[in-house]
C-alpha cells in the first residue's frame, strides 16, 4: 500500500469518526467530541508506526519494477549471473516472471530491503538465486567465503520478511560441445529433469538415450559439473554452521552453453577437471569464445515452480480497508441510533406510565406528568414535521407508535378545579352628612326641613342582626377642644334619635361619637376645609352581638357585602 493510499485511508477513518461520534454516539456533546479525538490520537498512531520508512542506503535503480499489482514469482539473481546480464536495466521481465540484477558491490539484504520499501506485497514471491560459473573463478576458498556471506545475508532476509524466500542454486559453464542452452534441474519432489530450448523437458536417461555418444559426451561434463558444484557450492549453504542456519535450496539448476563471457582460460574448473579425469585439456572444456553474447543466461522454465504472490493488490486491499472502515462505522452508528431509540422509548414509556399511575385528585404531581408528556409530544411531532436527527435515525426510529398513546394521555387529563375566591371582609358602610344643612351654628337641634335630607341619605343605612349602627359627630376648629367634643356628641345623638324614632329601630342597635376637632378630613384653615369637617358620619360596622332582638329576626340588608362609599 503507497503512503497516499495510507494518507487517504487515515483520513477516511478520521472522517468517518467524526460522523460516528458526533451524530449518533448516546452521549453528551463534551464526551462526543473527548471520544472523537481519542480516536484520531489512535488514527495517528496506527499511521505513524506503518507508515514505510525511506531507505537511503541503497543506490539500486528500480524505476522498471512492475506494478504493485504484479503477482508471478520476482527473482533476485546474484553471483556471476550478472555478470552477463543481456540488459542494461536491472530488472528483466519475461513471460513467467521478473528477474532482479543484485550486483556484486550491492548487498543482498539491502536491495531486497528497497524492493519490498516499494512494493510491500511482494514478500511472499521473492526468492533468491545464486549462479556460480567455475569458469570464473581461480580461487575456490574466496569463492566460498563470498557463498557464505550470501547465506547470512539471506538467513536474515527471510527473519526479516517472515517468508520463506526460497534459494535457488545456479552452476553454469560453457562447453564447444553444444550449439544451444541445456539445462539439467534437481528439483525437490520433481526429481531430475533436462531442459532445452530446442525441445520439450524429459529425464536424463531418456536423453542419454535418444542423444548417442555426443550425448552421453555432453552428460559426462554435466556429472562432473554436477560433483564440483555439490563439493563447492551446494556444501556451502546446507552444511552445519554454529553462526549460520543451513538454507536448503529449493532448486538446484546446472546449464551447459556454447558461449560463456568473462570465462578463464585456467580456472577452478579446469583445474578440478585436471585432478579429477588425470588429462590436461579435454575438447569442449572450453565455450567457443569469451566475447560474444551468452545465449539465454537465465533458466526461465524454473519460474513457474516459485512461489507468486497471492491475495488482493495493493489498490484492492486499500478499497478493501476502505470498505471495512465504513462496515464499522455503519455497525457504530446503527448500534448508537439503537441504543438512542430505546432510550427514548424508555423514557416517552415512563413518563405515560408514570401519569397512568398517579391519581386525577393529586393535582400536583399530576400536573408535572402532564406537562413531562407534553414536551415529549412536542419533540415526537417536531421529528415529525421537521425530520428524525441522525442519532435516531438509519431506519430505526420508533417514537411515532408512541405518539397517539401520548396524545390520548394528554387528552385525558383533567385539570383541578378553580380555587375559591375568598369571600371578601365587609368594608363599613359610611354615609357622610354635613352639619351645617342639619344644625345651626353652635347648635345640636335638628333645623325644620332637615327630615328630608336624612331620609334620603340613609336610604342605605338599615338595622340588621350582627351590625351595629356608628354615629360620630365631628367638628372644625373653631372653639375650644371641650366644647366642640361635646357639641359634636350631642349632634351624633340627635340624628340617632331621629333614626331610632323614625325607623323603630331598637338603641341596641346604635353607638354613639363624638370626635370633635380631632379627627378632620380637610384644612381648617380655609372656609371650604372647615366646612368639610362639620359632619356627622353614619356606618355600618360588624359585630356579632349587634342589634339582636329577641323572637324578631330582621332581614338582612340589600347592601350587605357592599363596598363602596357613599358621600354628601
Amino acid at each position: 500500500m503507497s503512503p497516499a493510499q495510507q494518507r487517504g485511508l487515515a483520513l477516511w477513518a478520521a472522517l468517518l469518526s467524526a460522523v460516528v461520534c458526533l451524530a449518533f454516539l448516546p452521549v453528551s456533546r463534551l464526551a462526543s467530541v473527548l471520544v472523537l479525538l481519542a480516536m484520531l490520537g489512535v488514527i495517528f498512531v496506527f499511521w505513524y508506526i506503518t507508515k514505510p520508512r525511506a531507505e537511503h542506503d541503497v543506490t539500486l535503480l528500480l524505476d522498471d519494477l512492475p506494478e504493485s499489482s504484479y503477482r508471478q514469482p520476482v527473482v533476485l539473481v546474484c553471483g556471476d549471473m550478472p555478470l552477463t546480464w543481456p540488459q542494461p536495466s536491472p530488472v528483466l521481465m519475461v513471460t513467467q516472471g521478473c528477474w532482479i540484477r543484485v550486483e556484486d558491490h550491492q548487498d543482498l539484504e539491502q536491495v531486497a530491503r528497497q524492493i519490498l520499501w516499494h512494493r510491500p506485497d511482494w514478500g511472499r514471491q521473492l526468492s533468491v538465486m545464486v549462479s556460480v560459473c567455475p569458469q570464473k573463478h581461480l580461487d575456490s576458498e574466496a569463492l566460498t567465503s563470498r557463498l557464505l556471506a550470501l547465506r547470512w545475508q539471506i538467513s536474515q532476509l527471510r527473519k526479516e520478511t517472515g517468508h520463506s524466500v526460497p534459494l535457488i542454486l545456479n552452476g553454469q559453464i560453457g562447453s564447444a560441445m553444444t550449439d544451444d542452452m541445456i539445462w539439467q534441474a534437481a528439483i525437490s519432489g520433481e526429481g531430475w529433469t533436462v531442459w532445452r530450448e530446442s525441445s520439450a523437458p524429459c529425464s536424463i536417461a531418456a536423453w542419454v538415450t535418444t542423444g548417442g555418444a555426443p550425448v552421453m559426451q555432453k552428460q559426462v561434463l554435466m556429472n562432473s559439473l554436477m560433483s564440483w558444484f555439490h563439493q563447492h557450492v551446494q556444501a556451502v549453504f546446507i552444511d552445519d554452521n554454529p553462526d549460520v542456519p543451513a538454507i536448503a535450496p529449493a532448486a538446484v539448476l546446472w546449464g551447459m552453453g556454447p558461449i560463456l563471457a568473462a570465462s578463464l582460460a585456467s580456472s577452478a574448473w579446469t583445474a578440478w577437471l585436471s585432478r579429477h579425469t588425470a588429462m590436461q585439456q579435454v575438447i569442449g572444456w572450453q565455450p567457443r569464445g569469451t566475447d560474444s553474447t551468452v545465449i539465454s543466461p537465465l533458466p526461465d522454465f524454473i519460474l513457474p515452480l516459485l512461489p507468486e504472490g497471492s491475495g488482493l493488490t495493493p489498490r484492492a486491499r486499500t478499497w478493501r480497508c476502505v470498505l471495512g472502515l465504513f462496515t464499522l462505522a455503519a455497525i457504530a452508528a446503527l448500534l448508537s441510533s439503537g441504543w438512542n431509540n430505546r432510550q427514548l422509548l424508555h423514557r416517552v414509556s415512563f413518563d405515560i406510565a408514570r401519569y397512568d399511575s398517579l391519581s386525577m385528585d393529586d393535582y400536583g404531581l399530576k400536573a408535572s406528568a402532564v406537562a413531562a408528556l407534553r414536551e415529549n409530544a412536542a419533540l415526537l411531532d417536531d421529528y415529525a414535521r421537521n425530520g428524525v436527527p441522525a442519532r435516531l435515525g438509519l431506519g430505526l426510529y420508533q417514537g411515532e407508535r408512541l405518539r397517539m398513546p401520548l396524545l390520548e394521555a394528554i387528552r385525558s387529563y383533567v385539570p383541578p378545579p378553580p380555587k375559591p375566591q375568598p369571600t371578601p371582609k365587609p368594608v363599613p358602610k359610611i354615609v357622610r352628612l354635613d352639619s351645617m344643612s342639619l344644625f345651626d351654628s353652635g347648635k345640636f337641634e335638628l333645623k325644620a326641613g332637615s327630615t328630608k335630607m336624612l331620609v334620603n341619605s340613609l336610604v342605605g343605612i338599615k338595622a340588621k342582626p350582627g351590625w351595629l349602627i356608628v354615629v360620630s359627630g365631628h367638628t372644625d376648629n373653631t372653639g375650644t377642644p371641650q366644647l366642640n367634643q361635646t357639641l359634636s356628641l350631642k349632634r351624633a345623638e340627635a340624628v340617632r334619635s331621629w333614626m331610632r324614632d323614625t325607623g323603630d329601630v331598637p338603641e341596641s342597635c346604635f353607638a354613639v361619637q363624638g370626635y370633635g376637632e380631632s379627627r378632620p378630613v380637610a384644612t381648617n384653615d380655609t372656609p371650604e376645609g372647615r366646612a368639610l369637617n362639620r359632619r356627622v358620619e353614619i356606618s355600618l360596622v360588624p359585630q356579632a352581638s349587634a342589634c339582636q332582638i329577641p323572637g324578631k329576626h330582621l332581614a338582612p340588608s340589600q347592601d350587605d357585602g357592599v363596598s363602596e362609599n357613599k358621600t354628601e
